[in-house]
């Protein structure tokens, strides 16, 4: 489905219908899509192309899926958002409350570190995240940080699409999965809002929101500005956080059947903490779970060695037009840039395990080639930044019986990384890395630079789809799309071999799908879906010396999945099947020499299946119970480790709540249950989780132009691992033990009360 194309409807002047009480919102005028529902002034599906009926269960359901659907679906509402999450959440505890969606991670508190999530079993990188339609991600590989581009104030919804979506849907992990952010609307009506919170963690965030309304004077052009700033002292020891964010947006009308939307947000995140995060168990017994730095300033783990500045950008121009009868064009064309300069300790995970013996020979620095080492602390400073460009253009041709979608997706990125050794007591060269030869020019590589690479990608993708409506409410819909994925490397001493190499890898794909929607009344729709799924190796591949070593293939999916959503007058409820077959995983070879570095190869498959669903049943008086709940199978395929459950993939997940939403009151008790899940492949009881709970307790309460709220983010105080770094192992005596794993428990219970302003 089209993107933006509700948003498109109303802004060519379409009325939706009014609808009774408690009914689902009547179908639109013929040939105009039904715009969001609008919920005490935010639409359940704002910014995206949803159909959520107005019905009691679905004005408060905390997550719902569209009767449009053609995937399961988990579509989340900017009033979950800011009646029942903490103000600094990041997008994935956003979408932790779906079905199938675990994550870990925000050891500092909510939003103050990054999560990471996953899906059914896949981990960050190979599903999608896009914005206002626009993929994103990382240029070495299409990972994501998670507190780093978009806050929750430049969020109005999130939908998470449990699938590879139909041709239309883009981005470079086209199989697992996608996790669609839509923008802050703007509004017809000028309003300004002004919230403060504070809590735990000496935590404060200070947050605005201006509305222009319709301006006349400029043909009903409406603006949304706002602004964002957050500073901690953290949940873990010496590890503050500050933040500062600047959204705004403009939606200018372009006569009677075309708008211009442009947008742009300005991040920016300073922290101090290690670049290996985690803490030892020999730390946790000596200093406790929430162990990370100390203001020891002759130690590789003194906060003031170990800090990150980030900055971002993200821009956007859609372009929404009504080519005459059914028919419409849409473009965005955007950039988007990620700038990370960190400095580091070189080796965090050694302190409360060393003896001082050991800890002075650790910190020790070479400040000249070849001379003998002295007494410094060893550290290095990291670069990693790019820049992004791309556009995307689709025409729909509807002919009444059925609609033609074509267009294409354009993107390159130019990206720059480098590590070099330093002495931290100082910033001079530190001279400790192996010493290397270029073998075409016979030059030396400096023995403090790691590596120091520029890298480029071009990725260009085609797609078509010819959507069916032989009978009323039945959607054929297949579809087709190819792409062309290209990454070089011109490094100056690329990473892994530290010499000069210029390399370069091209992947194609054809991609088939189709899909079925049946609506046989406006309260219940059922969909089956085929499609093909494809994942580009990561940059690492060409880390090399004899590239041919590392012919990884492109890792590939078929999906397959069916289900049923029904939106009745107090209960809304969808559930659904599903089986992917997943194969050319990618894996590191264990028996490549070592001076080829860092070798990948496609290793078996995996297959994943399961069931979920989810519902919510509307009470009388404006109280609401919720559920919903997985059951998931991410089991590998290959010969080494057969029918093991793959990393960080809960077997099981399951949510329930219960909430109030009526006059001045707001009030929400939701708890998640992750399920057992291992945090390395093969299923080694040494890093299972027996599961864990993350429950959150708000309310609100209106006085007049005031809100006034209150939350308990871990309201039962779990502290249960949910992430464990497998590190270097240590051989004593014949005995293999991982003393340097590094572990990550759930943040302690926090408390944050906060007050809001409008007018």
């Amino acid at each position: 489905m089209n993107a933006g194309c509700a948003a498109l409807a109303l802004a060519l002047g379409a009325t939706p219908a009014t609808a009774a009480p408690g009914d689902p919102t009547p179908a639109p005028p013929e040939g105009q899509k039904r715009p969001a529902e609008v919920v005490d002034g935010a639409a359940i599906g704002e910014g995206s192309d949803v159909v959520v009926t107005g019905t009691r269960a679905n004005r408060i359901a905390p997550v719902t899926a569209s009767l449009e659907t053609t995937q399961p679906q988990s579509v989340i509402s900017r009033s979950f958002i800011e009646d029942s999450l903490p103000a600094t959440a990041d997008f994935n505890q956003i979408a932790l409350i779906g079905p199938s969606v675990s994550n870990y991670g925000s050891a500092n508190g909510a939003g103050l570190s990054e999560s990471k999530a996953q899906i059914r079993g896949f981990q960050d990188g190979e599903y999608n995240i896009t914005y206002d339609g626009v993929p994103f991600g990382d240029t070495n590989d299409p990972t994501h940080h998670s507190n780093t581009f978009f806050p929750s104030n430049t969020i109005e919804t999130l939908i998470v699409d449990r699938g590879p979506g139909n041709a239309s849907q883009l981005g470079q992990a086209t199989f697992g999965g996608n996790i669609n952010l839509f923008s802050r609307a703007t509004r017809a009506d000028p309003s300004l809002e002004a919230r403060a919170s504070y809590g735990s963690y000496n935590t404060l965030l200070v947050r605005g929101l201006a509305q222009s309304g319709a301006i006349d004077k400029l043909g009903g052009t409406e603006i949304a500005l706002s602004t964002q700033a957050i500073r901690s002292d953290g949940a873990r020891t010496f590890s503050p956080f500050r933040s500062f964010n600047i959204f705004g947006k403009v939606a200018i009308p372009l006569g009677s059947r075309a708008r211009l939307t442009v947008l742009g947000t300005y991040n920016e995140n300073r922290f101090n903490q290690p670049d290996k995060d985690g803490v030892t168990l020999a730390q946790v017994a000596q200093f406790g779970r929430y162990f990370s730095l100390n203001n020891d300033p002759t130690s590789q783990i003194y906060y003031g060695y170990n800090h990150t500045h980030k900055t971002t950008d993200f821009e956007v121009a859609h372009l929404e037009a009504e080519l005459g009868g059914k028919s419409t064009f849409d473009n965005r064309a955007y950039t988007y840039s990620y700038d990370n300069e960190t400095l580091s300790g070189n080796d965090v995970t050694l302190y409360a395990t060393a003896t001082p013996a050991q800890i002075a020979t650790a910190n020790m620095v070479t400040l000249t080639p070849g001379a003998k080492a002295v007494a410094g602390v060893p550290g290095y400073t990291k670069t990693n930044k790019y820049r992004v460009f791309g556009d995307i253009a689709q025409v729909r041709l509807d002919f009444g019986f059925g609609a033609l979608t074509a267009g294409s997706w354009i993107e390159f990125s130019n990206t720059y990384r480098q590590q070099r050794d330093v002495n931290l007591l100082t910033g001079a060269a530190n001279y400790i890395e192996k010493a290397v030869k270029d073998p075409v020019s016979g030059l030396l590589t400096p023995q403090n630079i790691k590596f120091d690479q520029k890298s480029n990608t071009n990725h260009t993708e085609e797609f078509v789809e010819l959507e069916l409506r032989p009978l009323s409410g039945l959607t054929i819909t297949p579809g087709y799309k190819h792409v062309d994925f290209n990454r070089r490397i011109d490094a100056a001493y690329n990473q892994t071999t530290r010499y000069a190499q210029g390399l370069s890898n091209t992947y194609t794909a054809e991609l088939p799908f189709a899909t079925v929607n049946y609506r046989p009344t406006d309260r219940i729709a059922a969909y089956v879906q085929y499609a093909r799924g494809f994942l580009a190796p990561p940059l690492s591949v060409l880390y090399v010396a004899t590239p041919t070593f590392s012919s990884v293939a492109p890792e590939r999916s078929t999906n397959y999945q069916a289900g049923v959503v029904y939106h009745g007058r107090a209960l809304s409820l969808d559930a659904d099947i599903y089986k992917i077959d997943f194969t050319n995983k990618f894996a590191t070879d264990p028996t490549a020499p070592a001076v080829e570095g860092t070798v990948y190869i496609n290793q078996g498959a995996v297959t994943y299946k399961g069931v979920e669903g989810q519902a919510t049943y509307a009470l009388p008086q404006g109280f609401a119970v919720f559920a919903n709940g997985s059951r998931n199978y991410a089991k590998t395929d290959n010969p080494a480790q057969p029918r093991t459950q793959v990393a960080n993939a809960p077997e099981f997940t399951a949510a329930g709540g219960v909430l109030y939403k009526r006059g001045n009151i707001r009030f929400s008790l939701i708890d998640k249950y992750t399920g057992p899940q291992w945090f390395v492949n093969g299923e080694d009881s040494r890093y299972k989780s027996n599961g864990y709970n993350s429950a959150i307790l708000a309310a609100r309460y209106d006085i007049g132009r005031f809100r006034i709220g209150l939350e308990v983010d871990n309201l039962f105080d779990s502290r249960a691992v949910n992430n464990i770094s497998q590190n270097k192992a240590l051989v004593t005596n014949g005995v293999t033990t991982y003393p340097f794993d590094q572990y990550f428990y759930q943040t302690p219970r926090a408390f944050t009360g906060d007050i809001t302003l409008t007018f």
